[in-house]
């Protein structure tokens, strides 16, 4: 039997698929478009907070925050749908892809947001919702992101003290679009469950 609280390995993998999943283009909030290719001065990033719905409506109300979408990453899975990655047999994590203006918004802004609204610290699970697709993630474009994100998780591991942080930094590799029900799902269904909640310990107030 599997056990869904250990990463799959690539050799043990479900094989997917190389149909992409179909999804409407249009931010249901806000309007922009999901898949439109980055302009100047816009940054993209991948943060898995657990379940990827309250995860996604957290970054859809910053300001600066172009646009956002759900999906699948750090995994071995070639266009997972959901039930195969809540299956385990994937590797990947839930996660929110955050497309945002850095002349509004910075990315030091966003990553106090990512550690603030969930528990880093509960491994392969957030509260209730068990399992490796739930585990807390940062996957990063280029080498800055990546150093930033690196240097608030040691920020915030000296604010928490004892607990330790659980989070995988990793460069992005695939990001799978979540299929077309998930996006901005809770805009669309405003009683739905969100999984999101911090350990109560915030970063001082920025300048």
């Amino acid at each position: 039997m599997l056990d869904k609280q250990t990463l799959v390995t690539p050799e043990l993998a479900l094989p997917g698929r190389s149909q992409e999943m179909l999804i409407d283009d249009t931010h249901f909030v806000n309007g922009s478009q999901i898949k439109a290719p980055l302009t100047e001065h816009q940054q993209e990033i991948l943060f898995g907070m657990g379940c990827f719905w309250g995860a996604e409506r957290l970054f859809w109300q910053i300001d600066g925050v172009i646009s956002t979408s759900v999906g699948y990453a750090g995994g071995y899975t070639s266009n997972p749908s959901y039930e195969e990655v809540c299956s385990g047999q994937t590797g990947h994590a839930e996660v929110v892809r955050v497309v945002f203006d850095e002349r509004q918004v910075s990315l030091q802004s966003l990553l106090h947001k990512f550690w603030e609204r969930h528990d880093p610290t509960q491994g392969m699970r957030q509260g209730n919702d068990r399992g490796t697709q739930y585990r807390s993630v940062i996957y990063t474009y280029d080498s800055a992101q990546h150093a930033l994100a690196k240097q608030s998780q040691s920020d915030y591991q000296a604010l928490l003290g004892n607990s330790v942080i659980t989070t995988e930094i990793a460069p992005a590799d695939h990001y799978y679009f979540a299929e077309n029900y998930h996006q901005q799902y809770l805009a669309k269904n405003p009683n739905g469950y969100c999984g999101l909640g911090g350990t109560g310990v915030c970063f001082p107030p920025q300048p």
